[in-house]
């Protein structure tokens, strides 16, 4: 049978040269720094499929640039890993993304090197137990538009130099044990204006002023030790959607406050306000209002959502009276 021959041959063609659409992508400069994060990590399970055999690209936990084909994300989470970050992760100079989440085994600090990832948009070192400060170096990646560093042991003081980032949407610091006052640049953010969760740390002071020149949509300063009076956060023709204060020894009178329609979260439990509710409460389309264990005194304005409510988020309050507390004498 002569086809057989034809047959073979052909059939020794397709073998002998790869599919196009399975043409290597990975970059080998990228592969060898990923083989150098790995075995700094000793190796790990999670990262099992990092075989230099294999195409970079189609690891798990990395994505690479479908046009550049450079890896552009690094995302590990809920991994069994044990170290600190490697520094050679600063040597993936397409990484738009950094994440290692949810890793109670990894430790010691941010490293020096993650500057040199001038293309880097977010940067999500959470639930791990990081500790040391937090590096001013930060401010040179000027790219990034999310910083979350929440759930960590990370100390001393908020960097200043962090309102030098002109593209943050959000800044999470919240549950670390962080110290000292919030930055007054924190009210001088030149470019976006990030939402700023400061909550479950040691902060003291009085809340800077500058902020009340910048219109925030969410700020969280909740369980601190912050003191003094914070109205200037609120106003008529503010943005402000998200507010908890709650758990401080904020001090000042909240009757004289005006809120903005924006407002449908609001939290200032166990402080020391004092004064009266605002009648303008009562016009907003809130979602959740929290004013319990404060000096606050007379009638709570009747109407909107403020009767939705119940008794716990008004009660050990000096002489606050009306529904849905006890009728006022």
């Amino acid at each position: 049978m002569q086809f057989l021959p034809i047959l073979f041959f052909s059939l020794l063609l397709v073998f002998s040269f790869p599919c196009p659409s399975h043409s290597v992508r990975c970059n080998p400069k990228d592969k060898k720094v990923l083989l150098k994060i790995k075995n700094d990590l000793g190796n790990p399970y999670h990262l099992a499929s990092w075989d230099p055999n294999t195409d970079c690209c189609y690891w798990y936990v990395v994505k690479c640039d479908r046009k550049t084909n450079r890896i552009n994300a690094l995302t590990v989470f809920q991994a069994n890993i044990s170290g600190q970050i490697p520094a050679a992760v600063g040597d993936l100079p397409f990484l738009e993304t950094l994440q290692f989440h949810h890793i109670t085994n990894l430790t010691g600090t941010i490293p020096p090197t993650i500057t040199k990832l001038t293309n880097l948009k977010m940067l999500r070192l959470s639930f791990t137990n990081l500790s040391g400060p937090i590096p001013q170096f930060l401010s040179q990646l000027k790219n990034l538009f999310l910083l979350e560093l929440n759930y960590n042991q990370f100390t001393g003081t908020i960097p200043s130099s962090l309102s030098e980032l002109p593209n943050l949407l959000a800044i999470h610091l919240d549950r670390n044990k962080l110290t000292g006052q919030i930055p007054e640049s924190f009210g001088k953010f030149r470019g976006q204006i990030p939402s700023l969760y400061l909550s479950h740390n040691s902060l003291t002071g009085p809340v800077p002023k500058s902020l009340g020149n910048l219109n925030f949509t969410t700020l969280d300063f909740s369980r601190n030790k912050l003191e003094g009076d914070v109205s200037f956060l609120f106003g008529k023709n503010k943005a402000i959607q998200i507010i908890d204060l709650s758990r401080n020894t904020l001090q000042f009178d909240l009757s004289k406050v005006e809120f903005p329609e924006s407002l449908t979260w609001l939290d200032l439990n166990h402080n020391r306000i004092f004064g009266r509710l605002p009648e303008g409460l009562k016009d907003l389309q809130l979602q959740n209002l929290n004013v319990s264990y404060n000096k606050l005194c007379g009638q709570i304005p009747q109407g909107g959502k403020l009767q939705s409510f119940d008794v716990y988020s008004y009660f050990h309050n000096k002489c606050l009276c009306g529904s849905p507390l006890p009728e006022c004498k």
